[in-house]
């Protein structure tokens, strides 16, 4: 049965038995900066990011199974409360100290209690907002586009008010036919809500991102599994994301992750070749750490967009 994007991506992701329930995790398909050894390095960033604004809460919003709360309890004070939050039950694996708030999923949040002084990190979360998906007709109008089970497509309607209104607004024509629109009105509100359950602080949306004058034309709608890039059928089998309208959340500020991550003392150069003679251990060490900054800095990753709001 076909069904508009939204509502068949939603449940291929949040329903029973949808991907992001599956027991592997999304670990088990993809790497992102808040996995793997990369992970230690951006913790080791958001504690000065957070000593800069003078924040004692850290909050991970879909925060997969916890990995990157996992490297910030290895470094944080104590007197750093750490907070996880996504759609499964808490992981037995986590640090005792960490906290764990249940969501429902998608734009959903749960109640976080208000806190203050707090650094909210959305990583990663918003591309996989499920948002209306339009394709422009042969006339140039935007139409919504219907999915079946098996990914087949077809054009629907004309695509309703508000997401009409939001696309004039941030996704403007002329359209030509085939050209395809990533309507971005429930991402802005997820944002949105986000912001709502703070009490103060920083709320930081990191995500691919585009902005108004680079929106791709053909849209970025794209599945992963396995850690390939797959064809977005929305059954359950795969991860299915869209890259966001960052400029459209009503941030304070965006900065490339590159430029944020070197500003908060991220450095990628090479250690001296003079150490691995005189001290190889510590070289070794010194060159993978190096790696691992020049990725989370370098093109891929260092592109993502962090979309920042602070909450007074």
């Amino acid at each position: 049965m076909a069904r508009t994007w939204e509502q068949a991506w939603g449940e291929a992701l949040y329903g029973e038995g949808g991907f992001y329930r599956r027991a592997e995790g999304p670990a088990g398909h993809f790497a992102t900066s808040a996995q793997g050894p990369a992970a230690d390095l951006l913790a080791t960033t958001l504690l000065e990011l957070a000593r800069r604004e003078s924040l004692t809460t850290i909050i991970d919003v879909a925060c997969g199974r916890g990995e990157l709360l996992s490297s910030l309890a290895s470094q944080a004070d104590p007197s750093i409360r750490l907070v996880g939050v996504d759609i499964v039950e808490r992981p037995d694996r986590l640090p005792a100290r960490v906290e764990w708030r249940r969501s429902p999923g998608g734009a959903e949040v749960p109640d976080l209690g208000s806190p203050m002084d707090a650094l909210v990190l959305a990583h990663e979360w918003l591309d996989v907002v499920p948002c209306p998906v339009a394709q422009a007709d042969g006339q140039g109008r935007l139409r919504t586009v219907l999915v079946g089970d098996d990914g087949a497509e077809t054009l629907g309607d004309l695509l309703p008010g508000p997401d009409r209104d939001w696309s004039d607004k941030h996704w403007p024509g002329p359209h030509a036919p085939g050209d395809r629109v990533e309507a971005g009105r429930t991402r802005d509100a997820a944002f949105a809500a986000l912001i709502d359950r703070v009490g103060s602080g920083l709320v930081a949306a990191v995500d691919y991102g585009h902005l108004r004058d680079s929106r791709p034309p053909l849209g970025t709608l794209v599945g992963f599994a396995a850690g390939s890039v797959c064809l977005p059928v929305p059954d359950g089998s795969c991860d299915i994301t869209a890259h966001v309208a960052m400029d459209s959340l009503g941030a304070d500020e965006l900065h490339t992750q590159g430029d944020l991550l070197r500003d908060l003392g991220l450095d990628g150069t090479r250690p001296p070749l003079e150490l691995a003679r005189t001290d190889p251990a510590r070289y070794l060490a010194a060159l993978s750490s190096a790696s691992q900054a020049a990725a989370l800095t370098g093109s891929g990753p260092g592109g993502f967009v962090w979309a920042l709001r602070r909450v007074r």
